[in-house]
């Protein structure tokens, strides 16, 4: 590098440094107050916010519950935006020239310094927009499972079956499959499988299936319920299919599906599958 190059960076780095110094007023007391009861105010307004929305969701009619929740990433984004903007005519000069002589310095170091960030913020934008997921999702993302309980800048909270909380970046749009079991909707299907032998009364099984799900208390009679057969080797598969009234249900209907279905089979004396010893080894190895 000669020396007319290391002069001219030189020169350049300090006329941007110059237009920064440009770019900021002049900082107060008073103006570092304004600033802190803005941040403060916006918090407390979001929070507000949040926790009004979240009353209203669960005291409303269930078919408004997760319309009511989905607004959340709306207000919050609206929130921080007009923050943002109370902030940079408070603290910033913002004339046309000032801005653009040192945004584009600017945004060049922020998307070096900020990489992942800035694709989890643009990611999180482009969700809003085309809404693979909002709050009160039942969605699969990788290795995890469960509902949608935030939906933050950044990224969504995930809680899961075992009530853990997962933190799942907005990017991981750009190289995961998301998997949506509801889709906005308060009903979610549910899959309950059931391996029976080969000679049990297919039409009695199917009908007990159908019967169970239909007088379950947790089911939504006006959503189908089928049962679906797969013949394998070793004995015959039934899948049940239906919808609770509220997916939250999800994992205890499922539950009261399989213990009364079980009930009523042993009533029958329904054989189940049986391996030899040698197919049941192999299957386990």
């Amino acid at each position: 590098m000669n020396f007319q190059t290391i002069f001219w960076l030189a020169q350049a780095k300090n006329e941007t440094l110059d237009k920064a110094s440009e770019l900021v007023r002049d900082i107060t007391t008073f103006r570092v107050a304004q600033a802190l009861i803005i941040i403060f105010i916006t918090y407390w307004v979001i929070f507000s916010i949040e926790k009004l929305l979240i009353w209203l969701s669960e005291k409303a009619a269930l078919r408004f519950r997760l319309t009511i929740k989905q607004s959340l990433p709306f207000w919050r984004a609206f929130c921080l935006t007009l923050a943002g903007i109370f902030l940079g005519n408070l603290l910033l000069n913002l004339s046309e020239s000032n801005v653009l002589a040192v945004t584009g310095t600017v945004a060049v170091a922020l998307g070096f310094a900020f990489k992942d960030y800035a694709s989890s913020v643009i990611a999180g934008i482009i969700g809003l927009f085309e809404r693979p997921y909002q709050v009160g999702d039942r969605v699969r993302v990788g290795n995890y499972y469960g509902e949608i309980v935030s939906y933050g800048l950044r990224g969504i909270k995930l809680r899961t079956p075992t009530n853990d909380v997962v933190m799942i970046p907005h990017n991981k749009l750009w190289t995961e499959a998301i998997v949506n079991a509801n889709d906005g909707n308060v009903e979610i299907q549910v899959v309950t499988d059931f391996y029976l032998a080969h000679r049990v009364d297919l039409e009695k099984v199917m009908q007990i299936l159908y019967r169970v799900a239909q007088t379950s208390k947790y089911t939504q009679i006006k959503l189908p319920i089928q049962v679906i057969l797969d013949e394998q080797p070793w004995g015959t598969h039934f899948r049940l299919k239906c919808y609770p009234i509220d997916a939250r249900d999800e994992f205890i209907y499922k539950t009261d599906l399989i213990k009364r279905t079980k009930q009523a089979l042993q009533q029958m004396n329904v054989k189940y599958p049986s391996f030899p010893a040698s197919e049941f080894e192999l299957s386990f190895t």
